[in-house]
């Protein structure tokens, strides 16, 4: 039997009822997504993320529907949430490439390069420490937030949180570099 949806106890991670609806539901939630996305791990992250955010609820859920489907529906926009990432990413990515294909090198922009990736790692190097190593973990050795979690020994919402941060302060501080800074990772994951 499910747990009362707006009993407080219910969203502690504690709460036996809500280890009994993780425990009876994470398997089918997963096969679920593993339909959708045909990747495990991805499929275990998205069931893992659905859970998450029951938790970091601050207010009661009100859902119109049984419980079991409110879960299902949840794990679909997770995974549809993602492969929408996933497509604008991939679009950029081409944008781009054809970018930097079509950007002729001279060596004033060979100079601008170099000045550029000097204030990108200088940018990198001033990140707090624990959202420098966790940058450099997602973007250059190309980990998931559950890998560095783990590899770290810290919560999935610590890295997505010093991610953020660091995203941010790159953002603000190499904001004039843009397109040099993509023409650069390009080139560099290209070798």
């Amino acid at each position: 039997m499910l747990p009362n949806i707006h009993d407080k106890a219910f969203l502690d991670s504690e709460s036996q009822d809500f280890n009994t609806l993780y425990l009876d539901n994470f398997h089918a939630l997963h096969r679920y997504a593993y339909t959708i996305l045909n990747d495990n791990e991805l499929a275990e992250e998205m069931v893992h993320q659905v859970f998450l955010k029951i938790l970091e609820r601050k207010a009661p859920l009100d859902v119109h529907t049984s419980f079991k489907a409110y879960l299902y529906k949840s794990v679909n926009n997770e995974c549809l949430n993602y492969i929408k990432h996933q497509a604008v990413e991939q679009t950029y990515q081409l944008y781009a490439t054809n970018q930097v294909e079509n950007f002729p090198e001279t060596p004033s922009s060979k100079l601008r390069y170099k000045e550029l990736e000097l204030h990108l790692k200088r940018a990198i190097n001033n990140l707090p420490e624990q959202c420098r190593t966790i940058f450099q973990l997602s973007r250059f050795e190309e980990l998931k937030y559950v890998q560095i979690a783990n590899q770290l020994g810290i919560s999935i919402k610590t890295v997505e949180a010093q991610m953020s941060k660091a995203l941010k302060r790159l953002r603000v501080e190499l904001a004039d570099y843009l397109p040099l800074i993509i023409w650069l990772l390009i080139i560099k994951f290209s070798k």
